[in-house]
């Protein structure tokens, strides 16, 4: 990320952002709530536009088209959000197989095992519980091939224990060579897992509106610039689906058998 900035209005939430991120490294993003996270975390995945600098993978300019970078880079970020009609197996079949394993019968097997889904595999994802639905989220995202792995408050929602697995699951990603930028607020999770982190502090006012100071690294990287608070409230008006029956698979060690599938 080279000279990024991004304002809504007259609020400028990044302005002159430099960032670069290498294989094997984990950079935490942390901060108060409204300090810019999300709006990075966005413009890095494609789903917000900055208006003004680049943003490469892999030295590929960032599209929302470019396939190779949607190959290489898995995402956890904003609500969760599900197909309605597709239990929680069918799910990671789905992902896997569009991302080009051929047999993903297995490897999806073992990721229900390790969220500790398997008793929910054949459940629509609305049945769940909030935290189940956060297992799911992140399964979807270690169940198919990545090379960069974005990840909003991945914490959310998860127990101690939930999250003393994703510390190590992230971290093993980490030393096997997975570029990892996340945002957290969980010390613990930036301790065990970042090699590398920027903090988002608020320092002042000016015109009313709070702003930030210049983000400070923490570890090897270079310095970055200023931002100003993100002024605007989150609105979730998704409403909730009533969930349908699912007839999907079931993975191998959950109580109903697996069903062909066509």
């Amino acid at each position: 990320m080279s000279g990024l900035r991004r304002a809504f209005g007259p609020v400028t939430i990044l302005d002159k952002f430099n960032l670069e991120v290498r294989e094997g490294e984990a950079v935490a993003l942390t901060g108060r709530n409204g300090a810019g996270k999300s709006t990075l975390l966005r413009c890095l995945v494609g789903a917000d536009k900055p208006d003004d600098g680049t943003i490469e993978v892999n030295g590929t300019k960032l599209t929302e088209s470019a396939v190779e970078i949607r190959r290489d880079m898995a995402t956890v970020i904003d609500d969760l959000d599900f197909f309605p009609d597709l239990s929680v197996v069918e799910h990671l079949d789905l992902l896997a197989r569009a991302h080009g394993l051929t047999d993903p019968e297995p490897v999806v097997d073992e990721i229900l095992h390790e969220v500790q889904l398997i008793p929910q595999s054949g459940q629509l994802p609305g049945t769940l519980s909030t935290g189940q639905q956060q297992r799911l989220a992140l399964a979807t995202a270690f169940v198919r091939p990545r090379k960069l792995l974005i990840l909003d408050e991945p914490e959310a929602r998860l127990d101690s224990e939930g999250i003393r697995w994703l510390t190590t699951r992230l971290r093993q990603e980490r030393n096997n060579g997975l570029a990892i930028v996340f945002a957290s607020h969980d010390l613990s999770l930036v301790d065990g897992v970042a090699t590398r982190t920027v903090h988002l502090s608020v320092i002042g006012a000016e015109d009313g509106h709070e702003a930030l100071e210049g983000l400070t690294q923490s570890g090897p990287g270079q310095p970055t610039d200023f931002a100003k608070k993100d002024l605007r409230q989150p609105v979730n008006n998704q409403q909730a689906k009533k969930p349908k029956p699912s007839h999907g698979r079931r993975p191998k060690g959950s109580q109903s058998h697996r069903r062909h599938r066509g």
